[in-house]
């Protein structure tokens, strides 16, 4: 059968398993869009107002479901908006792939209009970028950019797609399906070494990380982990791949982390290290492992050998997925020590953050995220984007076995919004709340037009203070009572902006008023916008900003 190359991409990419591609339209692809007509309810478009939040959506699908996450942009402009997601998704170890328009063939080199060099653009961005000059190798091409998305280190490949070749026609056949492939397993001999070195340990600590476990893998983990009564805990951002409310799990590694956190790492004589990279927010800017070579005996487990001694030299490295060696430590018999009041401070610690004092704010956000922990379901998704408004998801919730948090490592203002409305249409059935400061909200409040025609409609929670809140802080830190460029003046009306996209909308001004606008934003079918009053004073849990500014001050007067 003759085909075009926008058929034959299509096609393929039904039979790969793709069910949902986010874009913004482009003269550059019209012969993927119009194949496309052909797949509706099995392979839908999902148009986007954004090139940059279609990224962004495309790159939360794929954390959230483990398949890659499809964005489909035109050439240029298109695909430079959509690039804060493709460093978004490699920074997470996210699958994706990104389809881009390209310019004809027969013009490529005189710098035609929206003409990119897309593998000099993100070669280094990606975790491939390739270009299709060909439609009799679509298929092979593609088989490879899916399978370099999903395996090892999961994360972004870029395809360019040139006009002249998607409308030319091909006799090559669709691909039939995904191969499949086994994740790289550790030998038994290797399993009897990572039992020996943590039986031999007097402070071991089990970090986790990564978007690629099963269930099941993840429940065996907690298994050995609780059979031994090893703590655990979380890499930054990744604190839904373990069971919060095991005994065992004392914290995340990560911006804001707290005192506790940071000393086991320090004390423990061993590490185990499952499927996580040593990145600068979880080793507090590397400086809780001493580089190349750690004073704690680290066994670092991970299915892409490029990332084993990539900053640190471990004393074992294990080439394995997450999957395979969570199945072989299953296997293991649990280890035993003398560790047990050493894991439960830090448990006691971790317990211990949940409890903040009143906060000086019309609304305290301390009493907003207890609240929602009480009226949430066990299966809630949370996903925001970039400031200081993100500790309260990343540090006052617990994440059971069917909670889920998308959160961007990059620290990527403007992720949230877009992240819940893929959650949304990945998961219809969940309740998904974002969590947005007034500045974050802002960089993709359109997209609430995206989730009005999708029908995946989250709840908005707009932390609304007036102020970049993480550069305030940092300028208050290093340049107090120079404030610049930091205070929004002319925020919108987030009610009436909620309100024109058809989502339920309400300004909540008090604490007391919150319980009350959240059941409705939870019954609302519509979705909600909550805008929260929140005073820039309380700009962290537990520092004002006026004692941020006063403890700068101190520390110049004493230099």
């Amino acid at each position: 059968m003759t085909r075009n190359g926008g058929q034959l991409l299509v096609e393929s990419l039904v039979a790969l398993g793709a069910k949902k591609a986010f874009g913004v339209p482009g003269e550059s692809y019209l012969a993927v869009l119009d194949a496309m007509h052909d797949t509706q309810g099995a392979f839908d478009f999902v148009l986007c107002r954004n090139e940059g939040g279609a990224g962004y959506m495309a790159a939360a699908y794929g954390k959230l479901t483990g398949a890659p996450g499809i964005c489909m942009v035109t050439r240029g402009p298109g695909v430079t908006n959509a690039s804060i997601g493709i460093h978004t998704a490699m920074q997470d170890s996210a699958p994706m792939l990104v389809f881009v328009g390209q310019v004809g063939t027969d013009m490529k080199g005189r710098e035609a209009f929206q003409e990119i060099d897309y593998r000099a653009v993100f070669g280094t961005m990606a975790k491939w970028a390739v270009e299709i000059e060909d439609a009799d190798r679509i298929p092979e091409i593609l088989s490879r950019a899916w399978t370099q998305a999903t395996t090892g280190r999961p994360g972004p490949v870029v395809v360019a797609l040139p006009e002249d070749m998607l409308t030319s026609l091909t006799d090559a056949a669709p691909l039939a399906g995904p191969i499949e492939i086994a994740e790289p397993a550790p030998t038994p001999a290797t399993m009897e070494r990572v039992r020996d070195m943590l039986a031999g340990a007097e402070r071991p600590l089990i970090l986790i990380a990564g978007c690629n476990w099963s269930d099941e893998s993840r429940a065996r983990v907690q298994a050995f982990a609780e059979g031994s009564d090893i703590p655990v805990a979380a890499i930054f951002r990744y604190q839904d791949r373990f069971d919060n409310n095991s005994p065992v799990f004392v914290g995340e590694l990560g911006v804001g982390m707290t005192p506790q956190i940071r000393k086991m790492v320090q004390e423990a004589d061993v590490v185990l290290a499952l499927n996580n990279r040593f990145g600068e927010m979880s080793t507090d800017g590397y400086t809780l492992f001493d580089c190349p070579d750690p004073k704690q005996r680290v066994i670092h487990v991970h299915g892409s050998d490029l990332e084993i001694g990539k900053v640190y030299r471990p004393t074992l490295g294990i080439h394995a997925g997450p999957n395979a060696f969570a199945e072989a430590l299953e296997q293991l018999a649990p280890v035993k020590g003398g560790w047990a009041d050493w894991r439960r401070a830090g448990r006691e610690a971790y317990e211990a953050g949940f409890e903040l004092p009143d906060l000086p704010s019309p609304v305290d956000m301390g009493k907003v995220c207890a609240i929602m922990r009480d009226k949430l379901p066990e299966d809630f998704i949370l996903t925001n984007g970039a400031g200081n408004f993100t500790v309260w998801p990343g540090k006052f919730f617990r994440y059971g076995p069917d909670a889920r948090l998308l959160a961007p490592q990059s620290g990527a203002m403007g992720y949230g919004l877009p992240a819940a409305v893929a959650a949304k249409i990945a998961e219809p059935g969940r309740t998904v709340v974002c969590f947005a400061g007034d500045g974050d909200f802002q960089m993709n409040c359109p997209e609430l037009a995206t989730a009005l025609q999708a029908g995946a409609q989250p709840i908005v929670l707009v932390v609304n203070n007036g102020i970049y809140g993480t550069i305030r802080a940092h300028q208050e830190r290093n340049y107090p009572t120079r404030v610049s460029g930091t205070t929004m003046t002319a925020n919108p009306d987030f009610v009436a902006l909620g309100a024109a996209y058809g989502f339920h909308s309400e300004r909540v001004e008090r604490t007391e008023d919150f319980a009350a606008a959240f059941d409705r934003a939870l019954a609302s079918g519509t979705g909600a916008v909550l805008d929260l009053v929140i005073s820039p004073e309380a700009l962290t849990p537990r520092m004002t900003l006026t004692e941020m500014r006063e403890s700068a001050l101190a520390r110049k007067d004493e230099a």
